[in-house]
């Protein structure tokens, strides 16, 4: 019997993108991790800890990996 392949779902340029939007989006993550906050624990660092880059720009980063990885996704293979 003779098997009938259907054809791949995703492209190699899929995956290019996928692996694009998983490493934007550890970015952010890391971003949002920080370094550290504090030397003492008992001493609060609002500074540290609000700073713009992990409420603001790392969780922009995560959207756009999240919005990449979308894109991936629906994105139509080139015919060949």
């Amino acid at each position: 019997m003779s098997e009938v392949k259907s054809p791949a779902m995703f492209s190699k340029e899929n995956y290019i993108w996928m692996l694009a939007g998983v490493l934007v989006i550890a970015l952010g993550m890391f971003l949002m991790s920080g370094g550290q906050s504090n030397t003492d624990p008992t001493v609060f660092n609002k500074d540290a800890v609000y700073s713009s880059t992990r409420i603001t720009i790392a969780p922009i980063l995560i959207l756009a990996g999240l919005a990449l990885e979308i894109f991936a996704i629906f994105k139509k293979p080139k015919a060949a």
